[in-house]
């Protein structure tokens, strides 16, 4: 897969309530020491991807993120292509990455990320 879907969010409007029911439906351990509050799911498996739990006025909502090149760039072909943009790229303070998010021609907010070299 040339952009692997690398990340999810699940967005909810009590972030304890999420962390506390995934962790015990499906043991997932959070991390939400940061700044955000962001509850951060490691991947912790050989299979599957990292994640996220966010206390957000979006919620209810589920995101999954796909690894691009450049953001914006990807946003100008989504565009091109009959989507739109939702969030414009920026960058993630304190995280190294910059994202963006898109709804597809459906009304699906897909976001994008790019991963910035440490």
């Amino acid at each position: 897969m040339a952009n692997p879907v690398v990340h999810f969010e699940i967005h909810g409007s009590d972030s304890k309530r999420l962390i506390d029911f995934y962790g015990g439906v499906f043991g997932w351990e959070a991390n939400a020491d940061n700044p955000q509050n962001y509850a951060l799911i490691e991947k912790g498996a050989a299979r599957g991807i990292g994640g996220g739990l966010a206390q957000s006025d979006r919620a209810p909502a589920v995101m999954i993120y796909i690894e691009v090149d450049d953001p914006q760039t990807t946003l100008d072909k989504i565009v091109e292509a009959g989507g739109t943009t939702v969030m414009p790229a920026q960058e993630v303070e304190d995280v190294g990455v910059t994202i963006a998010i898109f709804a597809d021609p459906d009304g699906n907010n897909i976001g994008l990320v790019k991963t910035h070299a440490t």
